[in-house]
């Protein structure tokens, strides 16, 4: 499985990206796909995911401005984020876990948020 991930970049405080990632590969399903970030100093944490069901999981400080979604294939996913602020910065990894609990990361995509 691979995972090509794009969109990030810089941005200004308030600002909004949008991520994408999209899955090639043999794929055991079902499978849940999710962004995760890596900020300086920091271990990488969930950011948020979407199940099989399409049910969504965000990271507290993120709700109400991320925004994950897929695409009817289960293949692809994006993350729209608005209202950026400066702790958003980092490495924005996608990752796939499949039904056997196998994960796959993506090759990681920067964003920098600062004035």
């Amino acid at each position: 499985v691979q995972l090509k991930a794009s969109g990030g970049g810089l941005v200004q405080p308030g600002g909004s990206l949008r991520l994408s990632c999209t899955a090639s590969g043999s794929i055991i399903s079902p499978h849940v796909m999710g962004w995760y970030r890596q900020s300086p100093g920091k271990q990488r944490e969930l950011v948020a995911s979407i199940g099989w069901q399409g049910s969504t999981n965000y990271t507290d400080s993120v709700k109400g401005r991320f925004t994950i979604s897929r695409a009817n294939t289960r293949k692809a996913v994006w993350l729209q984020m608005n209202s950026l602020r400066p702790e958003g910065t980092g490495v924005y990894y996608c990752h796939l876990k499949n039904r056997l609990g196998t994960s796959y990361w993506g090759q990681g995509t920067q964003v920098t948020v600062s004035s």
